[in-house]
């Protein structure tokens, strides 16, 4: 079985919650320090052994294509995604993630047991032991336990839980405590209280070909629109292998879905950027201590 070394960038979504930055800027190409955050998510698959990668675009899109183009005028400019080959499709109409994410059915080396899905609008930190990523962590856990779809989840806060999928699983493996999970549920934003889960998905995925079966009949769920969410618990329903893998110490979701998500992002990163960041913390010590 060949390992996994393609990927699917959602990248359609309108921004509408980031106006008025967003538009004339796609917001997956706001800048957070000195690259865009979609540059971010590309290194990150990188590093992750993924080779080819496959946009999923919409209106107003262009920019990202012209990000990652090559440009003779920018000489002494390093290529923002060396090693990774990019393709581009368009999702026509938002219709949702799951919709973004079917429209790369048929991208994956047909052999492969799975494609990655990274959320263009999502920064994930790299653990602080320097160990594997979670891309890498995902696609590990696919292969070895053969999971139709892998899943990475972090603990959020209850009153939180309607902004996310809500994964509920136990170990797979107790005794040796390697944090997978079995998923046995998994709910579209649901009400704070009305499930007894905190985990939440963490902005990438590993998915096999049910999951492309099942967003293929996938009825409209939450917001009118197709949701991947309600594609995988499907696939549990019908007897599937779904998978959760918990981000690691250090390893932080940053959603750039809103301002405050996109300053925090900002701010995260300007504080601990390895040119800038020792500056910048004085400069903010100093102002959050001006009297």
């Amino acid at each position: 079985m060949p390992p996994i070394r393609d990927a699917i960038v959602p990248v359609a979504g309108l921004g509408t919650r980031l106006l008025p930055a967003t538009r004339s800027a796609p917001k997956e190409m706001l800048p957070i320090v000195d690259k865009p955050v979609v540059q971010y998510v590309v290194e990150e698959l990188s590093r992750a052994g993924i080779e080819r990668v496959l946009m999923v675009t919409g209106r107003r899109k262009r920019a990202i294509e012209d990000h990652f183009d090559a440009d003779p005028e920018l000489t002494g400019s390093p290529p923002p995604a060396p090693g990774v080959q990019l393709f581009y499709t368009r999702q026509p109409t938002p219709a949702g993630l799951g919709d973004a994410v079917a429209r790369g059915a048929g991208f994956a080396d047909a052999s492969s047991p799975g494609v990655v899905v990274a959320l263009g609008d999502a920064i994930l930190e790299p653990r602080s032991d320097a160990g594997p990523g979670i891309v890498a962590r995902l696609i590990d856990a696919h292969a070895a336990h053969r999971a139709d779809a892998t899943i990475a989840v972090t603990e959020v806060a209850p009153a939180e839980t309607g902004r996310y999928g809500i994964v509920i699983g136990s170990p797979l493996e107790p005794a040796a405590g390697t944090g997978v999970l079995a998923v046995t549920r998994i709910v579209e934003k649901p009400a704070p209280g009305t499930v007894d889960s905190t985990l939440a998905v963490a902005a990438r995925y590993v998915l096999g070909p049910a999951v492309f079966a099942a967003l293929h009949d996938q009825a409209p769920g939450t917001g009118g629109e197709i949701q991947l969410t309600d594609a995988i618990a499907s696939v549990i329903e019908g007897g599937g292998r779904v998978l959760a893998v918990p981000l690691a110490g250090g390893e932080r979701r940053h959603d750039i879905g809103t301002v405050e998500g996109y300053c925090r992002a900002f701010l995260a990163h300007a504080l601990t950027h390895p040119q800038f960041g020792e500056a910048l913390r004085a400069q903010a010590s100093a102002l959050l201590h001006d009297d």
